[in-house]
């Protein structure tokens, strides 16, 4: 069982925190393989469940409604990393970026419009921890999409403690992207 960063802070041994250029090194000697389902958040590896079909749906739809909606000028990328901190990078579900794909070809996008999130097991950690690393990082609308409670969340006004507004939608509600001003999503579109 792993302990908490105070436990283990109280026997004077500290984590080891990683940096974005560490773990990459951690990939190009093998010791991640690129299909380990690990991502880097706040400096610590952190693995991810393996995907069940709702959550695999789900992030398809959401994916489908965000392109149909975008104007051109933004990329919407699937399950992809954002470079976010020297100690984050994240692998959102669904991720709105400026550009086009040719422009991330050197380096991962830096931050992102709109940063989403599919809750089927991971619903505290994405509203909790993963909200502060996007907030942190001034991604300005980041959405936690679950399927199981029927609701989407919508955080914004991001600052360095988290996001400073969160509504949550129903099935019956819509949303704005900030990215598309006078373009509305009905949230039943981003469910399934």
């Amino acid at each position: 069982m792993l302990q908490s960063d105070t436990e283990v802070g109280s026997v004077g041994v500290q984590l080891k925190r990683w940096t974005r250029d560490e773990y990459r090194r951690l990939v190009e000697q093998g010791v991640l393989r690129e299909d380990d389902r690990v991502q880097l958040i706040d400096g610590e590896i952190v693995e991810m469940p393996p995907q069940n079909p709702a959550h695999a749906g789900t992030v398809h739809l959401v994916a489908e409604a965000l392109r149909t909606l975008l104007r051109p000028g933004y990329s919407v990328r699937v399950q992809l990393p954002l470079a976010l901190s020297p100690s984050s990078e994240p692998e959102p579900d669904v991720a709105v970026v400026p550009g086009a794909p040719r422009d991330y070809l050197r380096e991962h996008p830096a931050s992102a419009v709109l940063g989403v999130e599919v809750a089927v097991a991971t619903g505290e950690f994405d509203r909790g921890r993963k909200a502060k690393v996007y907030a942190g990082a001034g991604v300005p609308e980041y959405w936690v999409v679950d399927p199981t409670a029927g609701t989407v969340d919508v955080f914004r006004d991001p600052a360095p403690g988290g996001y400073g507004s969160c509504t949550r939608l129903g099935r019956t509600d819509r949303v704005t992207p900030l990215a598309a001003p006078g373009h509305s999503i009905a949230a039943c579109d981003l469910l399934p």
